[in-house]
C-alpha cells in the first residue's frame, strides 16, 4: 500500500534522503578506499620496488615475505598490490558520471574490475589453503566464503552485461564490489569498533573473539545486507521506508567515517609515516 500524499514523508522526499545518504556514504567511502589505495602502494608498492621483500612483514599480524617460498611470496604480492587496482577500479564503476560521459572507460575498467577481483579471489583461496596465510580457522572460513560469493556475483555481473542486460548487471556489480571491499570493510569495521567501545572489546590476537566472528563475516555480510534493504527500499512506493533506510545509511556512514579515521591514524599512518 502506498504512502498517502497527506503522508510527512511523501515519496519524493523519502527517494531524495535515500539519494543523498547513498551519497554520503560513498563520499565517506571513497576518502576510505583512496586512503587504502595509498597505503598499499605507500607500504607495499614501495618495498616490492626497492627489493625489500622482508619489509612486508614490517606491518604485524599477517606474514607476507617468507624466505625461501618464491611461488608464495610472487602470489602474496600480486594478491596485495592488485588490491589497489580493484579498489580503484570499484570506485571508477560506482561513479555515475563516468558511466555516462565515458562509457568505453566504464566497460574497460569493469573489465579489469571483474578479473583482478576473480583473481584476489582465487589467490585469497591458495593463500589460505596451500600457505596458511590466516590467523585462525574461523578467519580462513571466511576467506572461503568471501571468495566464494565474488566468484559468484562477478560471474553474475559479466554474464548480465554480456547479455545486454544493464540493471541487472547493475545490480550484481554492486554486490561484488561490496564483498570484494569485504577486506577494506574489515579493517575499518575493526577500527571503528575499538573507537566506539574505547577498546578491543570481545576481540582476540588470533581474532577468534565473539566481536571478530561478526566484523570477520560481517564485512561483507553486513553492507551485502544494507545495499540489499537500500535497493528494495529503492524501489518501493513508500515513502516512510525509504526515511528509515536512510537513516540507517547515514548510521552506517558514520561508523564508517570513524572506522576510516581510525584505520588512517591507527592502522596505516604509523607504518608508512613512522615517529622519528
Amino acid at each position: 500500500m502506498s504512502i498517502p500524499s497527506s503522508s510527512p514523508f511523501p515519496r519524493t522526499i523519502g527517494a531524495a534522503a535515500l539519494r543523498w545518504a547513498g551519497v554520503l556514504w560513498f563520499s565517506v567511502a571513497a576518502l576510505g578506499q583512496s586512503a587504502f589505495i595509498a597505503f598499499i602502494l605507500a607500504f607495499y608498492g614501495v618495498r616490492t620496488a626497492t627489493g625489500n621483500f622482508a619489509g612486508w612483514n614490517d606491518k604485524p599480524l599477517i606474514t607476507g615475505y617468507v624466505k625461501g617460498d618464491d611461488a608464495g611470496n610472487a602470489v602474496f604480492a600480486a594478491h596485495v598490490l592488485l588490491a589497489s587496482v580493484v579498489t580503484l577500479g570499484g570506485l571508477m564503476q560506482m561513479i555515475p558520471g563516468l558511466r555516462r560521459r565515458w562509457p568505453r572507460l566504464h566497460r574497460w575498467t569493469g573489465r579489469t574490475f571483474l578479473v583482478v577481483a576473480v583473481f584476489l579471489a582465487l589467490s585469497g583461496v591458495w593463500m589460505a589453503v596451500v600457505r596458511g596465510t590466516y590467523l585462525s580457522v574461523i578467519s580462513a572460513v571466511a576467506i572461503l566464503v568471501n571468495a566464494a560469493l565474488i566468484l559468484v556475483f562477478a560471474g553474475l555481473a559479466w554474464r548480465h552485461a554480456v547479455k545486454r542486460r544493464f540493471e541487472a548487471h547493475r545490480r550484481w556489480a554492486l554486490r561484488t564490489f561490496m564483498v570484494v571491499s569485504g577486506v577494506w570493510f574489515l579493517r575499518v569495521g575493526i577500527m571503528g569498533w575499538i573507537l566506539v567501545n574505547r577498546g578491543p572489546v570481545g576481540m582476540t590476537d588470533d581474532m577468534s573473539g565473539p566481536a571478530d566472528v561478526v566484523l570477520t563475516f560481517g564485512s561483507y555480510l553486513i553492507p551485502l545486507a544494507i545495499l540489499e534493504l537500500y535497493g528494495a527500499v529503492e524501489r518501493s512506493a513508500g515513502g516512510v521506508g525509504k526515511v528509515l533506510a536512510a537513516a540507517l545509511v547515514v548510521v552506517a556512514s558514520a561508523f564508517t567515517a570513524a572506522g576510516v579515521f581510525g584505520t588512517i591514524a591507527f592502522m596505516w599512518l604509523p607504518h608508512v609515516w613512522p615517529k622519528a
